[in-house]
């Protein structure tokens, strides 16, 4: 298609879609928009940055007719704060000449002023699924007339273990909806879920997860060890006009923190990081200020990073090579979108070689390795799952199994081949009295006696 026109779409919509400088669809857009429209259940797989968020909100709101119900009509479940936060945005955008109205629900804030903000009523609402499942349990939201449900980044939902929360969700929303699932990848739980309450689903698929972005240029680095990788990465950016808008990707929350504690002391207010343990207002701050380029580098896991829209950035830098090779193809997609050229660099150790073998046997590429640059010192301060575990051969942590020591048998003493028969006077009485024929009958033993 050449332009949005051909959607047929209301004059509303399109006046958005200019404020926005949308011109031509993408193929995600072109191919959900008629799907969503006829009402079908949908499962997209789409590669990140396709433009996904506005292949399935373009036909719900074009769709929504005006209503004054207050509960929400849409309902659309992602796996974090953030997304919730980006996907609304989206909505009020496209929304700004209509009467539409959207709420963002999710945790780490109080939850009493999102009751507040749904007895004033939404059109759509944006929410995790933990804090929509705490709300409706409360009976602050009801799901009754819920008509579209939209389940987005499925893969990470399920990843984070809310695979509990989803299905007792679906169990609360009515039977007559239509599902609407995007993700980057497709799993045995996600077809699972497909299977169990979805019903005709039309598949769509935009660039496999599997097939590298043309518009992106990779390259690797063998190094050593984490400290290592550090320093190269601190004297890559030295290079100011080269890394204009760096987003770094580290495995966990305490190597996130260690980076950014080094380069904050070589860049000071340049870099800036992201993950759950980060205060809500702070993780928010973080992206704006990276988003709007107030700073060049940003430190992030995967989960914290993945479905948010950031814009131009330059370079995509693996510090650590992720376990799973399909985490490596979101991350590069962070940048090299909307045509323009991008850059992936990928460090990794020996310990994982076979990560980064299992990525290039994913994408049917082989990634080019470049020399590292003699002005990058190696460290030789390790982590702890670094370091060399010695054992003592004369006192090992472990014993072979043929080493274990079995049972010690011996005789117990007269003393211990006592049983416990209870007290004497106890004893005494049993014997005496036996056990009464009832309980009423305390007289009928010693009559027998008699």
């Amino acid at each position: 298609m050449d332009s949005f026109d051909d959607f047929k779409i209301t004059s509303n919509l399109r006046n958005a879609l200019d404020d926005l400088g949308f011109e031509k669809p993408t193929p995600v857009q072109e191919q959900a928009f008629p799907i969503i429209m006829s009402g079908r259940d949908v499962v997209g797989i789409a590669q990140t940055g396709t433009g996904k968020t506005v292949a399935y909100l373009l036909p719900l709101l074009q769709s929504l007719p005006f209503s004054k119900e207050k509960d929400p009509r849409i309902l659309i479940l992602v796996p974090t704060r953030e997304l919730v936060i980006q996907v609304v945005e989206e909505v009020v955008k496209l929304a700004t000449y209509s009467s539409i109205k959207a709420l963002g629900l999710y945790g780490g804030t109080n939850i009493n002023t999102q009751k507040t903000a749904l007895a004033e009523g939404a059109d759509v609402v944006v929410a995790t699924p933990g804090r929509l499942y705490d709300l409706v349990l409360s009976r602050a939201l009801q799901l009754k007339t819920i008509k579209k449900l939209v389940i987005d980044e499925v893969d990470v939902m399920l990843d984070l273990g809310f695979r509990f929360q989803l299905v007792n969700i679906f169990e609360l929303l009515p039977e007559r909806r239509q599902n609407i699932m995007f993700s980057a990848t497709m799993t045995d739980d996600i077809d699972a879920l497909i299977q169990d309450f979805f019903v005709g689903v039309q598949k769509i698929s935009i660039a496999v997860s599997g097939t590298p972005l043309g518009n992106i240029a990779q390259y690797g680095y063998a190094v050593p060890n984490f400290y290592t990788k550090v320093n190269l990465l601190a004297h890559l950016l030295q290079d100011v006009s080269v890394y204009q808008k760096v987003l770094v990707f580290v495995s966990n929350k305490r190597k996130a923190d260690l980076v950014f504690e080094q380069l904050q002391e070589l860049y000071e207010e340049e870099a800036a990081v992201i993950h759950s343990n980060k205060t809500q207002n702070y993780r928010i701050r973080s992206i704006k200020q990276f988003d709007e380029g107030k700073n060049r580098i940003l430190i992030t896991t995967d989960v914290m990073a993945r479905g948010l829209d950031l814009n131009e950035i330059s370079h995509v830098i693996n510090l650590d090579t992720p376990r799973y090779p399909e985490n490596y193809m979101h991350r590069i997609g962070r940048t090299g979108r909307a045509d323009k050229k991008g850059v992936a660099i990928l460090f990794y150790t020996e310990k994982e070689m076979a990560f980064k073998e299992a990525i290039e046997t994913l994408m049917d590429y082989q990634i080019p390795i470049l020399e590292l640059p003699e002005a990058v010192g190696i460290s030789r301060q390790l982590l702890s799952e670094e370091r060399p575990k010695t054992i003592e051969p004369d006192n090992p942590h472990k014993l072979d199994r043929d080493q274990v020591p079995g049972p010690s048998f011996h005789e117990k003493s007269e003393k211990n081949k006592k049983t416990n028969q209870g007290g004497s006077y106890r004893r005494k009485l049993k014997a005496k009295y036996k056990k009464p024929k009832s309980r009423g009958d305390k007289n009928f033993n010693r009559r027998k006696k008699r």
